[in-house]
């Protein structure tokens, strides 16, 4: 009995010890598709988005990533809002989906600006910008290979790409709007314990979309 107790005891420590080990997560390699969902880290108020797009402006941009470190023009919204605690979509066609049409003059600090092609006719949205008030807006653009700010009057060619606006944020900061438009797709987020976003230090693709 005594033999069989220390075995059954050794296989029980084993086995507690191989369920407490952390699989190691899979090393980065571009372009990284596996979604890292945000946590929470503050309130969701105008405020917080400046903080947060501040904090990252002048990041790389990295296609598929949604940082901490490195964004792409959607990435960077996925963050902020999943950051303060709202859900929305990871790519930008279907983040044009959700929340409340504004018209571009009534635009407020957060609310959210979609790009597509400058031919009218097209309804593909490939691009979004995050509205900061008379005619600025954050990005992270692809030309510029960063988090950055632009201005209408100075680049004309985002007015003639602009497709939409929506607002996930009421003014009054007491509602959400997170309504659809249409059904959403469904894309399954994961966390950094089992992927590895783009870190600082790691070599920067040669062509900022792939393909």
């Amino acid at each position: 009995m005594t033999v069989i107790w220390k075995y059954s005891l050794l296989l029980s420590t084993l086995l507690l010890f191989n369920g407490c080990t952390k699989p190691a997560p899979k090393p980065y390699s571009y372009p990284n598709y596996e979604i890292i969902k945000p946590e929470k880290s503050c309130k969701p108020n105008r405020k917080n988005i400046q903080d947060l797009l501040y904090t990252y402006l002048g990041k790389p941009y990295v296609w598929a990533e949604e940082g901490p470190h490195a964004f792409d023009c959607s990435g960077l919204v996925y963050n902020i809002y999943g950051s303060m605690g709202i859900e929305v979509p990871r790519v930008a066609r279907e983040q044009a989906k959700m929340g409340k049409h504004v018209p571009f003059k009534n635009l407020h600090y957060g609310d959210l600006i979609f790009f597509g092609a400058p031919n009218q006719r097209s309804k593909t949205i490939n691009h979004v910008g995050i509205y900061l008030g008379e005619g600025w807006f954050a990005h992270a653009s692809s030309k510029d290979r960063k988090v950055t700010i632009s201005h209408f009057d100075k680049e004309p060619i985002y007015v003639k790409r602009m497709k939409v606006c929506k607002r996930y944020l009421s003014e009054d900061e007491r509602a959400k709007y997170m309504q659809c438009d249409a059904p959403l797709v469904k894309m399954e987020a994961t966390t950094s314990r089992y992927t590895t976003p783009w870190q600082p230090g790691m070599q920067l693709p040669k062509k900022a979309v792939p393909g």
